[in-house]
């Protein structure tokens, strides 16, 4: 019988004309079954068109059939119990068609729960153990083998019932499961027993787990009687939900006086105020014990635990329920109001009991009068500036500087920050009508310095007028406690009067870069804002248009439709009857004004540059020829205007934007691409030097 039951489930295949012996489960060419041939499923099937092509093992990754079941045991040589009805989770995992079986844990019952079977594949009993379990086995109401125990299937989750609909499967309702008898019983026997001593189960940890961390916070203020000048306490009140105590903590104000400690009130259950005053030590307790037999039985005690608590004294304690807005809470004698709470426990009286209304209560006693802070007047001892800092602290600070403005406004390569005007002292004396000084603005720090033209045969040397420093403005006490009135940018335009210590000047002229400045910064200067200067003459001229227009005309007899700017000047006084000021009409001139074209020699132009590198002291001409290199990816020996501007303003060349672009624009091929070693070699004051030159002014017309 075992010769043929071995034939049967083996044949012979040839494999290059050599026969070789070959199982049952080994299917023909193209993996098709054999004629007569059965072949065993070794996975789960699946019905083809359901769900994604992706193999069992991606498509369902982390997917797992959850079954309630139980099993009986037996219990030998125990008369209290003949079998145990042990509930266990079945989970068929659908990546693999393993299975695993885990117990939950039972308290004190004795039994190693856990896993019982690790998670694998587990065969069919016999006589088909050589398959294994599939997803086609599993059902509500049935019975499976797992390794001789025999599991009962009673129910499954929602998941695996809807899995298995899907897969085609008629579900069978839950079935019931049996009771353990002897588990039964021990509950039977726990629940009518009473303990032999006393014993009385306080539970407090579900009140614990629910609330742990969440405080209600109400802040309080108590009206303190015994303080000298009955200031109002103010109180943080906390209450601990996991176990209904309460701490709180006084909020000491700075410079108050009082002593800082930690907590007002430490943490605890804070008791309702008793109307006979506070009990004794030993009269509160929780638990009431009683003396059945005293000392007869042996000169030992006999103690019972009294479940009627006769004679118990109970101490109401401040609840949640208690502590509310405006309600006033007795704190061991002390009288103290509820004003406002924490949006948390807002929210918890709002969700809990209903109570929406959160007004808080006035507490505040009015705010004092605000002193006014008077300085004591200057002393004339150093500057007004330091001589105030000694007034703000016991340790002297030198007085602070506006850092950030020093950074903006300071001196770089391409801009000098520095207003310089051309000024003439008002005074009747013939001597000094005549003098020129040169008035410097510096807008880091607003420092006024004055310096005075040589002029031969004057009889005045020339030189330092006046050292660089602030300058009070004219007209204001020397000894006082407001700070001085000093001179700033605002104050200097061309026309304007000033004062300096006692000299009259009046700003006739300015450099260009000192127009140029207050025109790009027309917020600052109202003289300079071309927009408020043509409004300013718009209003005043509505109604002489046709008068102006000839007025004009007549000034120009040529018809060229430019004038020289001595006429203007004098047509815009005349027209606006002396109210513009010198500044706002040189603004207008240098709006409307037209430059006469000229071309620039572009020797002269690298002259000048090369003047300003050599002042300065640059020669990184090999560095830069190396960086406009480096920056020639093609290497055609060309770059444009933009980068080659960068690259200069990397190397902080000591020239202007506008020479700059000028040197670079003349430098420009047909394609406007620079070409940067003609510059650089025009550049290169060591090895290319130009001869010195002149100044060519270029007039306004």
């Amino acid at each position: 019988v075992g010769k043929e039951k071995f034939h049967r489930s083996q044949h012979w295949v040839y494999c290059n004309n050599v026969a070789m012996l070959a199982g049952e489960d080994k299917p023909g060419i193209g993996g098709e079954p054999l004629p007569g041939q059965k072949l065993k499923p070794k996975y789960s099937a699946f019905p083809e068109g359901i769900g994604s092509d992706a193999p069992a093992w991606v498509a369902f990754d982390k997917q797992v059939l959850s079954f309630d079941a139980y099993f009986e045991e037996e219990v030998p040589d125990k008369n209290q119990e003949l079998y145990r009805i042990r509930h266990c989770k079945i989970y068929f995992y659908l990546e693999d068609d393993t299975i695993q079986v885990i117990e939950p844990q039972v308290k004190n019952s004795g039994i190693t729960q856990g896993t019982i079977i690790r998670r694998r594949r587990i065969p069919l009993p016999p006589p088909h153990e050589d398959q294994f379990y599939t997803i086609d086995h599993f059902n509500i109401d049935i019975e499976v083998i797992f390794y001789a125990r025999r599991y009962k299937i009673i129910d499954c989750d929602q998941f695996t019932k809807n899995f298995l609909l899907k897969m085609g499967v008629r579900v069978n309702p839950p079935a019931a499961c049996p009771d353990d008898p002897y588990t039964a019983k021990r509950k039977k026997n726990l629940d009518s027993m009473n303990p032999l001593r006393p014993y009385e189960r306080i539970d407090t940890l579900k009140q614990f787990l629910e609330y742990d961390g969440q405080v209600l916070r109400f802040f309080c203020v108590w009206d303190d009687p015994e303080s000298k000048f009955h200031d109002p306490r103010k109180l943080v009140l906390r209450y601990y939900l996991s176990d209904d105590t309460i701490d709180i903590k006084e909020i000491i104000p700075v410079n108050s006086g009082r002593d800082a400690i930690p907590l007002f009130l430490r943490r605890d259950k804070l008791p309702k105020y008793a109307p006979t005053g506070l009990y004794q030590p030993g009269t509160i307790t929780s638990r009431t014990v009683l003396n059945v037999f005293g000392k007869l039985v042996g000169n030992k005690g006999r103690y019972i635990l009294d479940n009627r608590k006769t004679g118990a004294v109970h101490q109401e304690f401040y609840r949640d329920s208690d502590l509310k807005i405006g309600a006033v809470i007795n704190v061991w004698g002390r009288k103290v109001i509820l004003c406002d709470c924490d949006e948390f426990t807002k929210q918890y009286y709002r969700t809990k009991y209903n109570i929406t209304d959160f007004t808080p209560v006035s507490h505040k006693a009015p705010p004092p009068p605000i002193l006014e802070k008077k300085l004591p007047p200057y002393n004339g001892f150093g500057s007004e500036e330091d001589s105030l800092c000694s007034c703000m602290g016991l340790l002297l600070k030198p007085p602070k500087k506006d850092l950030k403005k020093f950074l903006e406004k300071d001196r770089s390569v391409m801009e000098g920050n520095i207003m310089c005007f051309i000024a003439k002292l008002i005074t009747d004396s013939p001597i000094d009508k005549d003098r020129k000084f040169l008035i410097s603005y510096f807008l880091s720090d607003d420092t006024i310095s004055v310096f005075e033209y040589k002029q031969r045969n004057t009889g005045i040397r020339g030189g330092k007028f006046l050292r660089r420093g602030r300058i009070k403005k004219p007209g204001q006490e020397l000894f006082k406690s407001e700070p001085s009135d000093y001179f700033s940018a605002q104050d200097l335009f061309v026309g304007a009067r000033v004062c300096f210590h006692g000299h009259n000047f009046l700003l006739v002229d300015a450099d260009e870069y000192t127009f140029n400045y207050m025109e790009r910064h027309a917020n600052e200067f109202p003289v300079a804002d071309i927009g408020v200067i043509m409004k300013k003459l718009r209003d005043m001229t509505k109604s002489r248009s046709q008068e102006i227009r000839q007025a004009f005309a007549a000034a120009n007899p040529g018809h060229t439709e430019a004038i020289k700017y001595d006429p203007f000047r004098n047509l815009i006084v005349s027209i606006t009857d002396g109210t513009f000021l010198e500044h706002e009409i040189v603004t207008l001139g240098r709006c409307y004004s037209v430059r006469d074209e000229c071309e620039v020699d572009i020797h002269f132009l690298l002259a000048v540059a090369q003047e300003q590198l050599k002042k300065n002291r640059f020669e990184n001409f090999e560095q830069l020829s190396s960086v406009f290199i480096y920056n020639d990816r093609e290497k055609c020996g060309v770059l444009p205007r933009e980068t080659c501007r960068t690259i200069c303003k990397s190397f902080r060349l000591p020239l202007t934007d506008d020479d700059l672009q000028a040197l670079l624009t003349m430098f420009e091929d047909d394609s406007k691409q620079v070409e940067y070693k003609k510059f650089v070699d025009g550049l290169n004051w060591r090895k290319n030097q130009i001869p010195a030159f002149h100044t060519i002014n270029v007039p306004y017309k």
